[in-house]
């Protein structure tokens, strides 16, 4: 269902630990009941400063943060990823630049912690301080992305620190890490502004490298090897998230030309969508997550488009929530976000390790 035909309903709300859970009327109401539902949609609202879970019709059942004025501790600053652990959310707190939002118009606003939350919003751990910025321990630098390992670590794409770091979750020691330490670079063991890091099925990491423009698959050990680099032969610009899909091939994110490209295991593009060809679309709508669905489809965050969008194998938008280019804040349902950075569905999403 598009969003932007959104049913009516009266709603009650429960705010529980920065969660909010709805409950409503009619038979299209919403309830707790409906968490954690396989379809569901996760996304980050990044500069609502909120993780919502909303149903396939766009109506949000749960969501963490109370909406853009809020910048504390007890909400999460400017995420951008997000995912569920069995009926847990792992999301990062990447923060707000300088002027990307009224509230934080001069210095920005920084959060630079990964939390994980139960479904009440209690965090129940966390790595890195609220407003604290550095790499020492504990400390992250504009945290863009994690994901939970089978073995229970947590996998950190610290980007401003110009590292990916697995940290163990009993006593927050980093047991791999690649990239140094606020670094740039495009050697061995270097990264530039990087932006998503997945665990494969083979073992090894991939790694999206933003700002060399490239998606690097490096062996899990230490030191670490890069086996393989995915670039689109050189076409792609600001590769923002990359994922292994069953058939061998790697789905990019090539932000800078709006671009979702699927490359085969030499780098040949064997499918690609744009998403600033759409009628109302921003130039630069800057896409940042791209992950293929069990039916075939593409669920794409536009990031400055503010929708989520699900996308056919023959380039045909199936599902869309937000309003294209129009950013804004709604709280009952997914019909306006601002900058929506990341969108999985939840049982079905082939870039991160299996549901747990």
């Amino acid at each position: 269902m598009n969003s932007s035909h959104p049913f009516r309903r009266v709603a009650a709300w429960l705010l529980i630990g920065g969660v909010i859970l709805l409950s409503g009327t009619g038979s299209k109401g919403q309830s707790p009941s409906e968490f954690n539902r396989p379809g569901n949609i996760l996304i980050t609202d990044q500069f609502n400063n909120r993780v919502i879970e909303i149903d396939p019709a766009g109506s949000i059942v749960w969501q963490f943060g109370t909406g853009p004025g809020d910048t504390s501790a007890n909400a999460i600053v400017g995420t951008n990823d997000a995912e569920r652990v069995g009926d847990f959310t792992l999301m990062a707190g990447t923060g707000i630049p300088p002027g990307a939002t009224p509230n934080c118009k001069k210095s920005g606003c920084v959060d630079n912690r990964v939390i994980l939350v139960d479904s009440n919003g209690h965090i129940v751990w966390q790595y890195g301080e609220f407003g604290v910025s550095g790499f020492g321990p504990n400390q992250l630098n504009t945290p863009v992305q994690n994901t939970y390992l089978p073995n229970g670590d947590v996998l950190i794409t610290d980007q401003a620190n110009e590292r990916i770091i697995e940290v163990r979750r009993s006593d927050k020691t980093i047991v791999w890490q690649y990239g140094e330490n606020g670094v740039a670079g495009i050697g061995l063991n270097q990264l530039n502004n990087p932006n998503a890091a997945e665990l494969l099925a083979n073992g090894h990491i991939l790694i999206s490298d933003e700002n060399n423009n490239r998606a690097i698959e490096v062996t899990h050990t230490t030191p670490s090897n890069i086996v393989a680099i995915f670039s689109a032969h050189g076409t792609v610009s600001g590769l923002a998230f990359a994922s292994r899909l069953p058939n061998g091939h790697t789905l990019l994110t090539d932000s800078n030309n709006s671009r979702i490209v699927e490359v085969d295991a030499r780098d040949n593009p064997v499918w690609e969508y744009f998403t600033n060809t759409r009628p109302g679309s921003n130039p630069s709508p800057l896409p940042t997550r791209a992950v293929r669905l069990a039916n075939g489809n593409t669920l794409i965050s536009d990031q400055f488009n503010d929708q989520v969008i699900e996308v056919s194998r023959s380039k045909a938008i199936v599902a869309s929530y937000g309003t294209i280019n129009d950013s804004g804040f709604s709280p009952s349902t997914a019909t306006e976000m601002n900058a929506p950075y990341s969108g999985y569905v939840i049982g079905d999403y082939t870039g991160i390790t299996p549901p747990f």
